[in-house]
């Protein structure tokens, strides 16, 4: 029996700095939905939360435009089909994710969503997660843009997070020496102890700059998911022809006036690199990516860990966790 009403978060007003209790508007409307010609209707079973998504809430020049005032959060979502239109090529019950953004239930275009299929050893979540973007992003930015070779030093901010924690794995496999970023030391153990990085530092200690000297001196391969204060220290530690992955910058997305960098005449010195990517850039070659990644989970290697919040009504709350440090894994 379909419901008579059904639940959407909205963006209503964007925020100068910090995701407040404003932000979002939770919004409770009749249940008219119908999928027309080539078209389902989908109802949420997760939805992925990323850094990138403070990103959208910005009127601001970007990758993708910005979410609008009024409209649904957008957000990758893993959704089960409950109804589908005349041509469609899904069938009820099938499994699919697709940017369907915070609501309850969507019609979407067949276009717009990707059937997920599960394999032994992999499960719903991995598509979300080491089979999803944030997966994409770890392979192709420390491939591609870092460039990584067996042998050379590898460190890696953001560690414990999604994308983080899957470059130090990949870097482990390349034969690099992987030295993580966490802020926490239960975060930094997972990391020693779990994914065997040489070392994990916990930046909020306060003999993180010696400890890092001491124990890594300089670096090769620099996978950037924080930017500011750490960026910075990072830039006086480059070997030559040292090369920085930006993936995100998590510690400005929340402030009107980031600091920028002043260690970044080290580029020069040490005829180093630093460059930017978003993950689209290689979607041509997202099924090489995913054959290895795939692999990977299925023979146990690829060690992944989930943080789940319940209830789509807490997704606000839950986007302001990835900036305050609270989770492990994929949020």
């Amino acid at each position: 029996m379909a419901p008579t009403q059904y639940t959407k978060i909205t963006l209503a007003e964007r925020p100068k700095e910090g995701i407040t209790d404003t932000t979002f508007k939770r919004e409770v409307v009749p249940f008219d939905l119908k999928p027309g010609q080539g078209q389902i209707l989908v109802k949420a079973l997760y939805a992925s939360i990323d850094p990138a998504m403070r990103g959208w809430l910005n009127d601001a020049r970007s990758y993708l435009p910005p979410v609008k005032i009024g409209e649904v959060m957008r957000a990758l979502v893993l959704a089960e089909v409950i109804e589908t239109g005349p041509g469609s090529k899904f069938t009820k019950g099938d499994i699919v994710s697709g940017v369907f953004g915070w609501t309850e239930y969507g019609v979407h275009n067949d276009s717009a969503a990707e059937k997920i299929q599960t394999q032994p050893g992999v499960e719903y979540l991995d598509y979300l997660g080491p089979l999803g973007a944030t997966g994409l992003t770890a392979y192709f930015g420390l491939l591609e843009v870092g460039k990584i070779k067996a042998g050379e030093t590898l460190v890696v901010s953001g560690a414990a997070g999604a994308t983080g924690s899957v470059v130090c794995q990949i870097g482990k496999k390349l034969g690099a020496k992987v030295y993580a970023i966490a802020g926490s030391q239960d975060k930094c153990d997972w990391l020693e102890k779990d994914l065997g990085v040489e070392k994990a530092f916990n930046y909020k200690s306060p003999t993180f700059h010696a400890d890092f000297r001491q124990a890594v001196g300089y670096l090769d391969v620099y996978f950037d998911n924080v930017g500011g204060d750490i960026l910075n220290f990072m830039l006086t530690r480059l070997k030559m022809k040292a090369r920085i992955v930006l993936c995100g910058a998590i510690s400005d997305y929340n402030t009107s006036k980031p600091k920028g960098l002043s260690a970044y005449t080290n580029l020069i010195s040490q005829r180093a690199k630093i460059e930017g990517f978003v993950v689209f850039d290689y979607a041509k070659r997202y099924p090489e990516a995913l054959r290895d990644l795939s692999a990977w989970a299925k023979d146990g290697s690829l060690k992944r860990r989930f943080h789940v919040v319940k209830g789509l009504d807490n997704a606000p709350e839950a986007l302001k966790i990835l900036f305050s440090g609270g989770n492990t894994g994929k949020l």
